[in-house]
């Protein structure tokens, strides 16, 4: 079994031995460094690679939310906080899960548990180069290759392929999940792109088969990232 490597930020002492605590209960996890500073934190990763982070949202110098939106390389992300307002931007930014302070060991371990399905996704979606789309009682296979885009229409995400498009009842996040980091990238709330379907990139959209797609100054950031791989 491959180990989940993993790092906690937070200007609580008390917050991080908790976390430490719950990790050394979980067998895939592997806790690699705590970090009160949040600029040591981010030192540590220009260095080092990482599977997952536990973040806390309100520091003194920085937030958790512009400390993750800054790195070029995001791994896999679970927010700990003691507030709850922040739930609908953590869901925005892709977060695998958001603790809320004090969480107990079996909410801790729940919120691993989607991480390290992720983790084990990410690692073997190299060699996969496919996904099944479910439309009512039929599932499709779909190439990973043949994605344009996905669109969240309400409760249901669209799959727009290049012949044609398929409707399925989801979350965005779990569709995102479905698809490989390295190739898609979210560019709007309500949108996730194929990287290499791009045909222009615009201040405010971007062009994929005359299709205008909005790109917000929330994930102009990721774009920028996501091109510079």
């Amino acid at each position: 079994m491959s180990l989940m490597k993993a790092i906690a930020i937070d200007d609580e002492p008390i917050a991080l031995e908790i976390v430490r605590s719950h990790a050394s209960k979980v067998p895939y996890l592997d806790l690699k460094a705590e970090f009160s500073d949040a600029f040591k934190a981010l030192e540590y990763l220009q260095k080092e690679s990482v599977d997952l982070i536990f973040l806390d949202i309100k520091m003194p110098d920085i937030s958790g939310i512009d400390f993750f939106n800054s790195l070029s390389k995001k791994p896999l992300l679970i927010f700990t906080t003691a507030y709850s307002e922040h739930a609908v931007t953590s869901f925005e930014m892709d977060a695998v899960d958001y603790l809320l302070k004090p969480f107990s060991l079996a909410r801790f371990i729940k919120g691993c548990n989607k991480a390290f399905e992720l983790f084990n996704f990410r690692n073997t979606s190299e060699t996969i180069d496919h996904l099944y789309v479910k439309t009512g009682y039929e599932q499709f296979k779909v190439l990973f290759e043949d994605i344009l885009y996905l669109e969240a229409t309400g409760n249901y995400v669209t799959f727009a392929l290049k012949d044609k498009n398929l409707l399925s009842r989801s979350t965005f996040n779990e569709a995102i999940n479905l698809v490989p980091a390295d190739k898609f990238v979210r560019v709007h709330r309500s949108y996730v792109v194929a990287l290499n379907k791009i045909d222009k990139i615009e201040r405010h959209q971007v062009t994929i088969q005359k299709k205008e797609i909005p790109l917000s100054e929330a994930y102009r950031q990721n774009l920028t990232a996501a091109l510079s791989r």
